[in-house]
């Protein structure tokens, strides 16, 4: 433990000086170009002026460049060669994607993901933010369901293991839902087992993670919202449900339309939960784990795991271009 902090604090004293090694020294070098007399004072300051924010850009561009850039364009060559990355194979690695059951379980998956839990997430985030402000405990409630954000999506996956935990059919039971559902007189039940509906218990996971998110968002827009609006609504006679659908929902589409599209995002990134909980077993593996399962196990194959990662980000680009889109109209309409 010792050396493991010792190793840290190294780290984070050698990032540090570097940033400032930097910062210094190319600043110092600017300052003795610009210092030459080759030009007027003006032109000096242009430069600088021209210079400087590229000396600041520039590490966070490198960075792109070999952890983004470089392995974006080399993932899309490899997804056009064999196993071994070896021989060009052309788009026989996309044919095959058209045709593997088992993607076509996993896109299946994913969809069914992508329509549960970013809807779910954030009209319960909504929920909870209208009605968190009503009550004096709403700050407690808030931070109640907020808690979740905090843990990992593994830790996540372990407290869930407890809830959905199976013992056999004879055997003591110390699942929350099990011990629930034979409090009712029904039989327990292996629930992430079930094929089809394990996806949704699945799926509760992330819901509980990501309502915190929706919730801190969404509560922060709904302060937005003129009370003068809403108290001329109440004296017209509306009841709080046309309030909430007609004034307020409308206040903070577009705020709605943003924690949407982020949870999307992350929905369709989700890795960790699915094998933490199951491993991608029992037909509930994303694209994240088949990726996964033909780059890490049984022997490893460059070109099918490439093709899925491309795959992946190719579903992931229409949901950021709306997103820049909507951006771009906003500022427009400003």
């Amino acid at each position: 433990m010792t050396d493991q902090i010792l190793q840290t604090v190294l780290a984070v004293v050698v990032s540090v000086g570097l940033c400032l090694l930097y910062f210094y020294g190319t600043n110092f070098v600017l300052d003795r170009i610009v210092a030459l007399p080759f030009a007027s004072r003006n032109r000096r300051e242009g430069v600088r002026a021209l210079v400087q924010p590229w000396l600041f850009v520039l590490p966070a561009l490198a960075l792109l460049g070999v952890y983004l850039v470089y392995p974006l364009f080399e993932t899309a060559r490899l997804s056009f060669m064999n196993d071994t990355g070896e021989q060009f194979v052309g788009l026989a690695n996309y044919k095959w994607v058209l045709v593997d059951p088992n993607f076509l379980i996993t896109i299946r998956n994913n969809f069914m993901w992508l329509l549960v839990v970013p809807a779910m997430a954030t009209l319960m985030g909504l929920i909870v933010a209208v009605l968190a402000d009503r009550v004096w405990w709403g700050n407690i409630a808030k931070t109640m369901v907020f808690m979740p954000m905090a843990i990992s999506f593994v830790g996540a996956s372990v407290i869930w293991k407890f809830v959905f935990d199976f013992r056999g059919p004879d055997a003591e039971q110390i699942g929350i839902l099990n011990a629930l559902v034979m409090g009712m007189g029904l039989e327990p039940q292996a629930w992430v087992t079930v094929p089809f509906w394990n996806n949704f218990f699945l799926m509760a996971i992330l819901i509980w993670i990501q309502t915190g998110f929706a919730m801190v968002i969404l509560s922060a827009a709904l302060r937005g919202v003129p009370t003068d609006t809403i108290e001329a609504a109440r004296i017209d006679g509306a009841n709080e449900l046309q309030i909430f659908f007609e004034i307020m929902v409308p206040q903070v589409l577009s705020t709605i339309l943003v924690v949407w599209t982020t949870i999307t995002i992350t929905v369709l990134k989700v890795f960790d939960i699915v094998m933490a909980m199951t491993g991608g077993q029992w037909d509930t593996s994303v694209l994240a784990n088949l990726m996964y399962d033909w780059m890490f196990r049984g022997g490893g194959d460059y070109g099918r795991s490439s093709t899925l990662a491309m795959v992946l980000m190719l579903a992931v680009i229409p949901v950021m271009a709306f997103n820049i889109r909507r951006f771009r109209a906003e500022e427009a309409q400003r």
